[in-house]
């Protein structure tokens, strides 16, 4: 990093040690102990797996028009608190699911419609409002793009519709999908299911809290940085981080460019893990063949490592050593306290668009935004972009186009990787925390804006990643875990993350009882990333 980057990173490190405390306390007494919660989840049709509900609706023991009706009505109902949702199809969605039914009342089903091609037939579905999805906006929250609507469906969203999922909905983002908050210009901020005074996590923010309070099943998340992951922990809900080069990227605004390209993944996130893995060979397509998800793991033999000073979920630790048959090894890997120096050479590396160019849609002419006037302008509420985007945009300045140091750290990284790959194998998976603390307060992360480096280290490392939720903590916020694994070793992780919801009980409906474990037992409650 240059001196001035190293000197801003330096003086957030000591602001957050020393006054961190403090900072919180003062967030405390303003948002007070508790906000709103959604209302509990009781309508079976809303309970059940996407996979249970398309086998129900294709054995015709329930009717996909009345899943629909179930999921639109539990989203009018909690988006007046969560703000998740931005842009809905309703009537369509309704329309479709009716098709649907018709399809499947007649006698000889079609082979179009045969479950081998539509697996997934007539269960709802949202998607991240960054992503193309024909007829719906894709602004990705810059205000300049608000009128933007998409004329194709990007390969993931088209994927899914062709396994017969019925998308109906699209969800929140942080500006230009680079800020662990999700809140913009255009659609405002979207809040916790659980505690509507907490982040959601970003920029898959409105994803995860949309599966979360009980309005849909699945969803299609990016993650260049944890944007999967952290909004999955923030929300207790699952998401999965895919290997590289496996599902495809392409139709989501902004692109990745230059250093970003290797960083991006796009994937599934999901209210239950025996989800996961047909969406993912589902999105995946034609790169569902560089894996092994159609291999059965024994969780007996699977080698699970944890490292003991970053933290960790210790009962996790204990219910899957007690299914291994062997107690987690502890590890110590010295260079991951350089995660986040070598994410951001890992961003920096090659000649990407500047972020400042998107701020202005000047992608192409060069065009960027003066994000020092834009500051003052945000001063006297004047700027048509959010802090953390004006933030980001300074912060390019002080970044060199050739850094000096970047080849260092990317040596590093590699030696990481490497160190990391040979300690997994193909039957390993590392146990890692997902962030320092349950979902904060809103705008607290301005405070801390380097521990999303817990969930950011992996996409500089290209492994695959799920994250896990492991039940409330005593305030009522869902707590939960990352499990790594080598490259193209999906299916490991996978498997844990169903083997610890058998253990934990997965995701945790908001607005009913508190989970059974706690910050402290879990091991939640860590240093920050910055101190």
């Amino acid at each position: 990093m240059s001196v001035l980057r190293s000197v801003l990173y330096v003086l957030i490190s000591a602001f957050t040690l020393v006054l961190g405390p403090l900072v919180w306390l003062i967030f405390r007494i303003i948002y007070g102990t508790k906000g709103r919660s959604v209302s509990k989840v009781t309508n079976p049709l809303l309970l059940q797996s996407a996979t249970s509900l398309a086998k129900k609706i294709r054995a015709r023991e329930v009717t996909a028009e009345a899943v629909m009706e179930a999921f639109i009505a539990r989203a009018r109902e909690v988006n007046t608190i969560i703000n998740a949702i931005v842009a809905e199809r309703y009537s369509d969605a309704l329309e479709e699911a009716k098709a649907v039914d018709r399809v499947l009342s007649q006698k000889t089903i079609p082979e179009e419609y045969s479950v081998e091609r539509k697996p997934l037939l007539g269960v709802p579905l949202t998607v991240k409002e960054a992503f193309a999805w024909k007829g719906m906006p894709n602004s990705s929250g810059l205000v300049s793009r608000k009128d933007v609507v998409a004329d194709h469906d990007s390969p993931a969203v088209h994927n899914l519709k062709q396994a017969g999922m019925i998308p109906f909905a699209s969800t929140n983002v942080s500006e230009l999908c680079m800020w662990f908050e999700s809140a913009n210009k255009v659609y405002g901020r979207t809040k916790n299911a659980y505690d509507d005074n907490r982040i959601v996590g970003g920029s898959s923010g409105g994803e995860g809290c949309i599966l979360s309070s009980g309005a849909s099943l699945m969803g299609v998340g990016s993650d260049i940085g944890g944007s999967i992951r952290m909004p999955a922990f923030f929300n207790g809900v699952f998401g999965h981080r895919p290997s590289k080069d496996v599902v495809p990227n392409e139709g989501q605004h902004p692109p990745a460019t230059g250093g970003q390209i290797a960083l991006l993944a796009t994937g599934p996130m999901c209210r239950y893990a025996e989800d996961l893995l047909p969406a993912l060979k589902i999105m995946a397509g034609p790169g569902a063949a560089k894996l092994k998800l159609n291999t059965k793991v024994d969780i007996s033999k699977v080698r699970v490592f944890s490292m003991d000073d970053d933290g960790g979920s210790l009962l996790a630790l204990d219910h899957l050593g007690r299914m291994c048959g062997a107690a987690a090894e502890s590890i110590h890997l010295h260079l991951m306290k350089y995660s986040l120096e070598m994410w951001s050479a890992k961003m920096a590396a090659g000649a990407g668009t500047k972020f400042a160019c998107f701020m202005a849609r000047g992608e192409e002419s060069g065009k960027k935004v003066n994000c020092f006037l834009e500051f003052l302008k945000w001063l006297v509420r004047c700027s048509s972009h959010t802090l953390p985007a004006i933030g980001l945009g300074m912060a390019e300045v002080f970044t060199p186009d050739n850094d000096p140091n970047i080849p260092k750290l990317l040596t590093m990284l590699d030696a990481l990787h490497k160190e990391i790959v040979d300690l997994l194998g193909d039957n390993g998976v590392l146990l890692y925390p997902s962030h320092p603390c349950p979902a904060p307060y809103h705008n607290h992360p301005i405070l801390t804006p380097f521990n999303f480096t817990y969930t950011a280290i992996f996409n500089a490392l290209a492994l695959p990643v799920t994250q896990v939720p492991l039940g409330l903590s005593k305030e009522g916020l869902p707590l939960g875990l990352q499990v790594v694994a080598a490259p193209y070793q999906d299916h490991l992780t996978i498997a844990v993350a169903k083997e610890l919801e058998k253990g934990f009980g997965g995701w945790a409906s908001p607005g009913g009882d508190r989970g059974a474990t706690t910050g402290a037992e879990n091991g939640q409650e860590l240093k920050d990333k910055s101190s």
